[in-house]
């Protein structure tokens, strides 16, 4: 196991491993679901099996607040009829809750309407292999040691400033899964995987007023997590500066999104050219290939093979490789996100994207630092927190609660609240006028902050 200078790396010997069940007894369960569902009369089968475990620990004003062990395990069976699906999951791994799950999914099946788009990946799709890209970095945490990293997070915010009287809590989480997808193609293939992360709430007060902001960290491995005392001072920080928060009057003016907001942005773009949006034509980018969605300047690559990426993988959902393209070339949009059956449903292929986008990566021709970005913009609004839900995939209508700061003269004037911003996700994307240097990984999207021309900010 590694070692890393800022957190502890125990093999104490009371811990238990991460899996319950090793990897040759789900490939054994794979096995068996594909075999007993030939044998049943389906024409064919796919499954997903999987085994992990987890432990999440939160401190607040210095004592423990929640303690929290996960043992995860779940199987589900997909077969096919003919042009009729069925499916059934069950979190029993013995043999006769097996042959009961296919049942269940061969009798559901018998009774569901014919859909000829439905059935398993194209077989040319599928994977034939598989690079190492070192997604597994157990971190058998003692839960002594959990809380008194937490413990450290949460004194470092408290004492960042004497205006941070309160916290809503340091949490450090770790967690760990394996599993095996296979189907009746004759694929069968998976692999560990690794998931940590700390967080921290800081609550700042100052007349009576109080604020809240929060700052957080996630890796496949701990080593690659923030420093301990970096993740409470920036929530320290960040909840400081937003106290005395004024509202402004109703204004159009350039916004620009913060690093942990942009990749929203980004998010909405994802949603609108993903096969089930575009199939139910429910998208503002319908029939968008070969069209101008972002300016000239802007790239978006997806690197699905990133070494320890968030969102790396060699292959989708249902098996079908993953290969590194440009989604967006020179603002021009390239491909789509499509899973197999979504492909069918256009007329097109499989993209490898069953389960999502793997590690978008959105550049500029010339990225700026933050202080230029704020120099650029000059006068506008810097956007720190969205709130609501108030984006209509459909027309692009785009309307959040928001709060950040007021920016003059290309300098943070102070911050504001009880804001709304409003635009169209058309015109906001085409209207990125530059792109910052400061990305933050925490997901699948990658992407610096983004400097919108104008939207409407509705305040008193």
């Amino acid at each position: 196991m590694t070692t890393s200078n800022h957190y502890p790396a125990s093999q104490s010997s009371g811990l238990q491993p991460p899996f319950t069940y090793p990897h040759a007894t789900l490939q054994q369960i794979a096995e068996d679901v594909l075999a007993f569902a030939k044998k049943e009369g389906a024409d064919a089968c796919e499954m997903h099996v999987s085994d992990g475990s987890g432990q999440n620990v939160t401190v607040r004003q210095g004592e423990v607040e929640t303690i929290e062990y996960t043992r995860d395990k779940g199987l589900t069976v997909t077969v096919y009829m003919g042009d009729k699906r069925g499916n059934a999951s069950s979190s029993d791994f013995s043999p006769q809750a097996i042959r009961e799950t296919v049942s269940a999914a061969l009798s559901i099946a018998r009774y569901t309407a014919d859909d000829h788009y439905a059935g398993l990946a194209d077989k040319d799709l599928l994977a034939t292999v598989f690079p190492d890209l070192d997604l597994y970095h157990s971190w058998q945490l003692p839960v002594e040691e959990a809380i008194e990293l937490a413990r450290q997070c949460e004194a470092t915010a408290l004492a960042t400033d004497q205006r941070i009287t309160n916290s809503e809590g340091a949490s450090v989480s770790t967690g760990a899964s394996h599993f095996i997808y296979a189907n009746s193609h004759g694929f069968s293939a998976g692999y560990p995987l690794s998931r940590h992360s700390i967080s921290c709430v800081a609550i700042a007060s100052e007349q009576n007023k109080m604020q809240r902001d929060y700052w957080y960290s996630i890796a496949r491995s701990a080593n690659d997590l923030e420093a301990i005392e970096a993740i409470g001072k920036k929530a320290g920080q960040r909840a400081l500066a937003r106290l005395g928060a004024k509202k402004i009057a109703t204004c159009e003016v350039p916004v620009l999104f913060e690093s942990p907001l942009s990749s929203g942005l980004l998010g909405y773009f994802v949603q609108a050219i993903s096969g089930g949006s575009l199939y139910r034509k429910s998208s503002f980018l319908l029939d968008s290939i070969g069209k101008q969605v972002f300016p000239a300047t802007i790239q978006l690559s997806e690197s699905p093979h990133i070494s320890k990426g968030l969102a790396s993988c060699a292959f989708d959902n249902e098996g079908v490789a993953t290969h590194p393209r440009k989604v967006v070339k020179d603002g021009v949009v390239q491909g789509y996100f499509l899973s197999s059956y979504t492909a069918r449903k256009l007329g097109m292929r499989s993209t490898g994207n069953a389960g999502g986008s793997h590690n978008l990566i959105l550049e500029n021709d010339i990225s700026l630092s933050f202080d230029a970005l704020l120099k650029k913009m000059n006068k506008g609004l810097l956007v720190t927190e969205l709130l609501g839900q108030g984006v209509n995939l459909v027309t692009g209508d785009y309307s959040r609660g928001a709060a950040g700061f007021w920016v003059e003269n290309g300098e943070i004037s102070h911050p504001v609240e009880e804001i709304t911003i409003a635009g169209n996700l058309k015109d906001m994307l085409r209207g990125i006028v530059a792109v910052g240097d400061d990305v933050i990984i925490r997901g699948s999207r990658q992407c610096g902050s983004l400097l919108i021309d104008r939207m409407t900010v509705a305040g008193h």
